[in-house]
């Protein structure tokens, strides 16, 4: 079995994790990966009221006796969620674990730390990941330009972007976009991460709570099967091609703005696509990741078979290069 700081930090079997996925992190995804020996994460936002993910907490707690932990996304908003409330919720429901991304979570980690709550940060660059570290999170996880959801600006792929935040920070990294098999992680380890983040492989599982025409055109895509949205507006968000996101690009592009584009990018069509398996619409994401994907199999299976891959690989035939002459 495989153990790395990021097991012993966060007190779970394997280096793998569920990073926050809005819509999607839920009791019966984030149970399933606690009870496979992964790290997974309930995503805070999901959740209309902070009372709301206490009772989703406690779902999860029922599901499983296995370390889980909650991603709280901290974007710029007119009207913010209250960020201070869902952060108490997580405190006093005895959450140990919170997946911080989006803007900085410097003013939250003091209440974190006071309260045995380990942080793991999610980057898209080298210069945020040391920042993150200097203000005190656990560990950080950097998201390469592969990955679903947000990449940033600056456009570095994985192979570049881990190696080069490992080898400034002295927490534990993870290795993010791109990552669904033992192959990824082995080569995740080998770049200097302590472990592979996974969003796209665990949306494509039996336990997410997501149609199943969702989970069949992740099989059926490959990985030229995504779009870049909002470029020109450079909050570049990476999902899955269809006649809406397609529609977006070409908008923007010809000059429009983010108020030509809200009602087709809303969060409302966005759950509606997820949970009624109109794939057409709205938004929705998927990494480059779909392009290896193709089975549904439980999160357990996902897992198990990671981890014996990753196993076989560096005992089997990395171990058999080693001995060539």
């Amino acid at each position: 079995m495989l153990t790395t700081r990021l097991c012993e930090t966060f007190g779970v079997r394997h280096p793998i994790v569920q990073g926050g996925m809005q819509w999607v992190g839920r009791a019966e995804l984030v149970s399933a990966v606690a009870e496979a020996g992964a790290l997974g994460f309930l995503t805070a936002l999901t959740q209309p009221t902070p009372e709301a993910l206490v009772k989703e907490i406690g779902r999860c707690r029922e599901m499983t006796d296995q370390p889980f932990g909650v991603n709280l996304t901290i974007l710029p908003s007119i009207n913010p969620p209250p960020y201070d409330e869902y952060r108490r919720a997580i405190i006093e429901s005895g959450v140990k674990v919170v997946e911080t991304a989006g803007a900085n979570p410097g003013e939250h980690l003091p209440e974190f730390r006071a309260n045995g709550v380990k942080v793991l940060h999610k980057c898209t660059s080298v210069r945020h990941a040391v920042k993150a570290e200097e203000i005190g999170v656990d560990a950080v996880s950097i998201d390469g330009f592969e990955c679903a959801g947000h990449p940033g600006e600056d456009d570095v792929p994985g192979l570049i972007l881990i190696p080069a935040a490992a080898r400034r920070l002295s927490v534990p990294v993870v290795a993010s976009g791109g990552f669904t098999d033992g192959r990824g992680l082995v080569a995740a380890l080998a770049l200097g991460a302590e472990g592979v983040t996974m969003g796209t492989r665990f949306l494509c599982t039996v336990e997410a709570p997501v149609h199943r025409r969702v989970k069949e055109r992740i099989v059926a895509g490959s990985e030229l099967d995504t779009e870049l949205i909002f470029r020109p507006l450079r909050n570049t968000a990476r999902v899955a091609s269809n006649s809406v996101s397609r529609k977006v690009v070409a908008i923007l592009d010809d000059g429009g703005g983010f108020a030509d584009v809200r009602d087709l990018v809303s969060g409302v069509r966005g759950r509606k696509v997820f949970e009624d398996g109109d794939l057409e619409v709205g938004i929705w994401s998927a990494g480059l990741a779909q392009g290896l994907i193709d089975d549904v199999p439980t999160v357990r299976e996902v897992v198990e078979r990671i981890v014996a891959e990753a196993d076989e690989l560096i005992s089997g035939r990395l171990a058999a290069v080693r001995r060539l002459p």
